[in-house]
């Protein structure tokens, strides 16, 4: 079965310009992919009318549904009720029932409506009225040549009360839809590359879409499988995709559970083993304490810069030349005063912080004791000093997460 294509069509000079971020086109395109739709294409279009009226009707000959965002306002700019009207051959109606819930609005705020906003009733002949209770801008929906559309607000919230209130279940009556499933397969700690060396072995087949993301100390495998896939099949590839990969994968999401970050899963399997942690930290500068806000197995969080003043601090002797030895002495000192049964420091050369700002590489050891015995991660952190501070804490909290999955420490 083929899913119906869907496109998001967004309309304003300030997206085009790049001064707004258009965040309603990935919220729209992933309800879409959720509900069964193939999304094909995003399009930008300032305020031209001509502009509007030529990308109106190419989207009409081409998708079976198309979204589109913005231009609903009072100003002279807002021109989507105009070049649907002149696109599709459709006059501009006034609408009594839009036009009273304007005046409510305002009313509801003890204000006086503005003469300009008399034009959000205008709503192409034959459209479907969305009502918005959130603005003063109604939406509308008709059909044209192939494709059902609907016009919404640009403004985030209402655009998404419209979707939830009015578009979800339109859509669900209107078209036959048979949901993809997503599998995400979350590694840290190995690059896109040496992803695709991996599992370049497995064969996928062809109506399985294989994708990565990367993100800063986190790069997605995604395999999207279309609905009518079976399910045990699905989860074979899944896993052995999975295996492949190896102890990088920290987390499978797409199997009914909710999406797992790095730090959930720590958390997960902290509390589930009883664990109590004490962290002591240099360079992460306090963001691994922060990623771990409010975890009640979390007892003790010292952040300090200078390693000869955190031995001194904890009366232990420093080894400049052995970050291990004092990263040892550090962590016998801190569980004996917190009494957790695990301990994680993590420290760098104090030459570093001569110049915090310089770009070159800096080696992070990362010591965990846990059940009296000593783990160790060491890595090699470059760039500028925030991207230091991020990979910092994550290999921090990998090694962590490494030892409670009973994977090997590299």
């Amino acid at each position: 079965m083929r899913n119906p294509t869907f496109e998001v069509f967004s309309q304003g000079e300030e997206i085009v310009t790049g001064q707004v971020v258009d965040t309603n086109a990935a919220w729209l395109s992933q309800q879409a992919v959720a509900m069964g739709f193939t999304v094909t294409r995003h399009t930008a279009v300032g305020d031209k009318l001509e502009d509007l009226v030529q990308v109106l009707l190419d989207i009409s000959a081409r998708a079976d549904c198309c979204i589109c965002t913005g231009g609903l306002g009072p100003t002279s700019d807002d021109l989507t009720a105009e070049a649907v009207a002149k696109a599709f051959g459709l006059p501009l109606v006034f609408d009594e029932i839009a036009f009273r819930q304007i005046e409510q609005f305002f009313r509801n705020r003890n204000r006086q409506m503005p003469a300009c906003n008399r034009k959000q009733a205008m709503l192409p002949q034959g459209s479907i009225r969305l009502a918005n209770c959130k603005g003063t801008a109604p939406g509308f929906a008709l059909e044209q040549g192939r494709c059902w559309f609907a016009f919404v607000p640009g403004v985030p919230s209402e655009m998404r009360h419209l979707f939830h209130e009015h578009i979800q279940t339109m859509l669900a009556d209107r078209f036959v839809l048979q949901p993809s499933q997503l599998i995400t397969i979350k590694t840290i700690g190995i690059g896109e590359s040496d992803l695709q060396e991996r599992i370049s072995k497995i064969v996928i087949p062809p109506q399985v879409q294989l994708g990565f993301r990367a993100e800063l100390g986190e790069v997605q495998t995604k395999l999207l499988f279309p609905g009518d896939y079976p399910q045990l099949q699905l989860e074979n590839l899944a896993h052995q995709v999975a295996s492949a990969i190896g102890d990088a994968v920290f987390a499978i999401d797409g199997f009914g559970h909710q999406s797992s970050d790095l730090v959930s899963v720590v958390d997960h399997l902290m509390a589930e083993k009883g664990h109590a942690l004490a962290v002591v930290e240099t360079i992460s500068q306090g963001l691994l304490a922060a990623k771990m806000i409010g975890m009640p197995w979390l007892l003790s969080a010292v952040y300090e810069q200078s390693i000869a003043t955190l031995t001194q601090r904890l009366s232990v002797k420093n080894h400049p030349d052995d970050l291990i030895t004092t990263a040892k002495a550090l962590a016998g000192a801190v569980q004996k005063s917190t009494g957790a049964n695990m301990v994680l420091i993590q420290l760098t050369a104090s030459d570093y912080y001569i110049n915090p700002h310089d770009d070159k590489a800096v080696t992070v050891t990362s010591t965990l004791l846990a059940d009296g015995e000593y783990k160790h991660a060491v890595r090699s952190l470059a760039g500028d000093i925030k991207r230091k501070q991020h990979q910092a804490a994550l290999s921090s909290l990998d090694l962590l997460r490494r030892h409670l999955q009973g994977k090997e420490i590299v």
